[in-house]
Formats: C-alpha cells, sequence, structure tokens
C-alpha cells in the first residue's frame, strides 16, 4: 500500500521504473525517451502516486506499463480525451500523455486541437516516427510527400502535418522539439514542459529501426547534428555550428542562416530567442524551419507564455458556486430545470 503521506527530498530515476520487461524493439528510440522521462521525473522530484501517465494506440503507448505511476492506456486516440478527464478531475496530479504521430494526429487529432485550445495542464509527449510501427508499417500523418509504405506502395500523394503548425494553430502556449539521441538535452526539455502551466507538447523525432529506420538520420547523425540543428534557449543568441559561428538574422519576411564575419554579418545581426513572446508569428517560423530552406532545424523550447489554465479554472469556478450558497445540493439544481417523472 502507498503512503500517500510520504514526502521525499529526492529521487532517483529508479523510483519510476515498474517491474515490466520493456517490449520495444532493440534500438528504438522509445527506450531514449523513457529513460529521459525517468530521469526529468526524478530532477522534478514528482510523487509517483501523485503522477499519472496516460496513453492510447501504438508503440509509444505501452509507455505507461514501464512506469512505477497511475497509468491508463486508452483506446486509439482517445488518449487527451482521458487526460483531459483526469486533470480536470484531479488537479493536484501530475499528468502525462504518451502519444505517437498517429495515434495523435490521426484519430486523435481533434482531441489533441482541444486540449491544447484548453490549455489544460498536461504534458504531450508526442513521439513522431513517421510510420505507423505497431500496424506494420503503413504511411502516417507526418509522411513526407512520396513516401513508400505498405499502403502507399506508390509514395503518398499528401502533405504532412507539422505537429508545431498545429499547435500554435491551436493556440497552444507551450511547443519544445527534441531528438531521441540526445538524452540531456531532451531530459531538460521534458522538464521545462512539466513546468510550463497549461498543456505543454513536445515532439520527440524518434527511430523506427524496423518500419523506418534513419528517418531523422539527416539531422541526427553527429557527424553533421551541429551543422543542421539549432537548440533554442531562451534570451540567448540563435547559434549553431559546430564552432557555434553560424546564426539566424531576419531577411525581410524570412529567416537566414548566416556565418558569422561573412556578407557583413556580425554577432549583433543574430536574432535573440524569445520564447515568451505573445504573438507566435517568430515561434511558427523557428518551428518550420528544414534543411530545403538551408536552414537548421530547431530543437528544445520553442514557445513557452503564460495563459489561463483549463483545470485550475473549472476548480475555481466550483468554488466560487460553492460558496455563493452552501447548503444547494445537486438535486436543488436539479429541480429548477423542466423535469418530467417517468412511469
Amino acid at each position: 500500500m502507498i503512503d500517500t503521506n510520504l514526502q521525499i527530498d529526492t529521487r532517483q530515476a529508479k523510483d519510476y521504473k515498474s517491474d515490466q520487461y520493456v517490449r520495444w524493439c532493440p534500438g528504438c528510440g522509445d527506450h531514449a525517451l523513457l529513460n529521459c522521462l525517468y530521469k526529468a521525473m526524478a530532477e522534478l522530484k514528482l510523487e509517483p502516486h501523485m503522477t499519472a501517465v496516460v496513453s492510447g494506440i501504438g508503440c509509444s503507448s505501452r509507455l505507461p506499463y514501464y512506469m512505477n505511476t497511475y497509468g491508463f492506456h486508452t483506446i486509439h486516440g482517445r488518449g487527451a480525451a482521458v487526460a483531459t478527464g483526469v486533470k480536470t478531475a484531479k488537479p493536484e496530479l501530475s499528468v502525462w500523455l504518451a502519444t505517437g504521430d498517429g495515434d495523435c494526429l490521426a484519430i486523435g487529432g481533434n482531441h489533441f486541437i482541444h486540449a491544447v485550445r484548453r490549455n489544460i495542464d498536461l504534458n504531450i509527449l508526442l513521439l513522431n516516427n513517421k510510420i505507423y510501427g505497431l500496424t506494420k508499417g503503413q504511411y502516417s500523418p507526418t509522411s513526407d510527400r512520396g513516401f513508400v509504405s505498405k499502403s502507399s506502395p506508390y509514395g503518398t500523394i499528401e502533405d504532412p502535418f507539422h505537429p508545431v503548425e498545429l499547435c500554435l494553430g491551436a493556440r497552444g502556449t507551450f511547443f519544445a522539439r527534441a531528438i531521441d539521441v540526445d538524452l540531456a538535452n531532451t531530459t531538460d526539455t521534458l522538464v521545462k514542459a512539466a513546468n510550463h502551466k497549461g498543456t505543454s507538447v513536445v515532439e520527440i523525432l524518434q527511430n523506427c529501426v524496423i518500419f523506418n529506420d534513419d528517418i531523422h538520420s539527416n539531422i541526427v547523425n553527429k557527424a553533421w547534428r551541429d551543422e543542421r540543428t539549432i537548440l533554442l534557449k531562451h534570451g540567448e543568441k540563435m547559434l549553431f555550428g559546430t564552432n557555434k559561428d553560424k546564426g539566424l538574422v531576419v531577411d525581410g519576411w524570412k529567416l537566414k542562416a548566416v556565418t558569422i564575419g561573412q556578407e557583413g554579418y556580425t554577432m549583433d545581426d543574430v536574432l535573440v530567442h524569445d520564447a515568451k513572446e505573445i504573438d507566435n508569428t517568430l515561434h511558427q517560423k523557428l518551428g518550420m524551419m528544414s534543411l530545403e530552406q538551408g536552414l537548421p532545424i530547431a530543437l528544445g523550447v520553442v514557445r513557452d507564455v503564460d495563459s489561463p489554465v483549463y483545470d485550475q479554472g473549472v476548480e475555481q469556478q466550483i468554488k466560487d458556486v460553492q460558496e455563493k450558497d452552501t447548503t444547494r445540493t445537486l438535486r436543488d439544481y436539479l429541480m429548477t430545470k423542466d423535469t418530467w417523472e417517468v412511469k
């Protein structure tokens, strides 16, 4: 039996591990995310009995089984809806949603955008390997145009969703991106997401070794990672490159990658990242950067702004109503409406 009154000053990653065998393929990026989540929870000093991990259906949705916390393995695409209910009913819990690009953005797309719009205090971990892995290799909502798979043998003729666009389009207050092979920065990003009040969306670019191996190798490979990605940090210059000699500047209405000291560009021209800016215009430009544009892929926290939180609002509304009339019962309320008796 868990002693719910027990408070521990320090936590270790092992405190959040369940006794279940981890049933992911060797080399799957989900392993890395799971270990980062253990470390992040330890750093946050979360109490396992005050933590709930929810999931839908898919490879990543096995995650609750591997957590020594409360867990809820729900149905396909409905993880965000269930997590919303958990957080609204028990706002004191730290609630995490583990979901994949198929589970979250296909059948679960409606629940995802409305969880973001409401700004419920959830931590959404969106593992994106651009494929349906559990159902054996069909293209997903994030698969690139022309992608060849079992369900698109001649290549897809669709453009993909970009999670950052959906998040910001739904008035999202927190968006971040991480890669499965960079455990230190992924852990740090998860901590920042948990400290955000409201819906945090963390897209994890993750590898599926069986059905979509090396899908993110053009950016995650150590040989060129520093040249093709930029780790955004609030209040710091947007610099990247092996020698941190490249930066992002504004060129008209667009972002441009430049080399410091070339073409007349100096350090003063390089943008400073402001994750707290209410206007999300620049955040979307940063989140949508691509190698095809000659720009690095943005990692770290892209957006982190304050806004009213749904579950806190519901809790306060209930208190306000109760304080106005402390004797009113549910039956009293129901009898103020049109009623009828069925015989």
